[in-house]
């Protein structure tokens, strides 16, 4: 029976997409991938084949592109894309693990580099996920040698644009003084409150020097 047959809610593909891909038999993911079958058999009848032709899901994740054109029905552009899918999956893998922020020092760390060393006073975002798994991290804005601004809307927007749920920001001294300026207490106690106001988490502010950091409390 070919996929399109089948009634609406048994396809692969609307399966995945209403109830995700762990929902999904190894070959109905694999038909999704390869979209679509040959000469009478279906895209699930030629996931099978590639699977069996490879040995095991294993064996199919480190084939040649190559080796899957001898299965009758895999072309070139389905081969390319099964090689590219599980190569992917392997750089993905590979790449290390991303910068946590489990603590004020942990925030400190990540913003470190980008503050230190910079005769500007500099506005430093730092994006993370519920785990504090850092997504993203920028420079937001640039101002002069003892002063940037903190534009609370920009900094929100930043942190849900980056799709995450908490966030702490920084900024230098480069004078080397580590005391926060009635505009820096401002600014937290309404960075602290447009969090709240969004359901996002507010880490926490900091004033980075080029050898030591604190924390702005309102």
């Amino acid at each position: 029976m070919r996929v399109k047959d089948l009634p609406r809610r048994e396809r692969p593909r609307e399966r995945l997409m209403s109830s995700g891909p762990a929902a999904l038999a190894d070959r109905e993911l694999l038909a999704v991938l390869l979209g679509s079958g040959f000469r009478g058999s279906s895209a699930m009848d030629l996931a099978a084949q590639v699977i069996e032709h490879c040995g095991d899901l294993d064996g199919l994740a480190h084939s040649e592109p190559h080796r899957l054109l001898a299965v009758p029905g895999v072309g070139p552009a389905k081969a390319a894309r099964v090689a590219a899918a599980f190569h992917l999956v392997r750089r993905a893998q590979a790449e290390p693990e991303r910068a946590r922020v489990t603590s004020t020092a942990d925030l400190a760390a990540v913003v470190a580099p980008l503050l230190r060393g910079h005769s500007r006073e500099r506005l430093v975002v730092v994006v993370c996920n519920t785990r504090g798994a850092v997504l993203r991290r920028m420079v937001l804005t640039e101002g002069g040698s003892d002063h940037t601004t903190v534009p609370i809307r920009d900094v929100i927007t930043a942190v849900l644009a980056s799709h995450g749920t908490a966030f702490g920001v920084a900024h230098n001294h480069p004078s080397g003084s580590l005391v926060p300026s009635n505009d820096d207490l401002a600014a937290t106690g309404r960075l602290a409150q447009a969090a709240e106001t969004v359901g996002l988490r507010f880490l926490d502010h900091l004033i980075i020097t080029d050898t030591e950091w604190r924390r702005v409390q309102p």
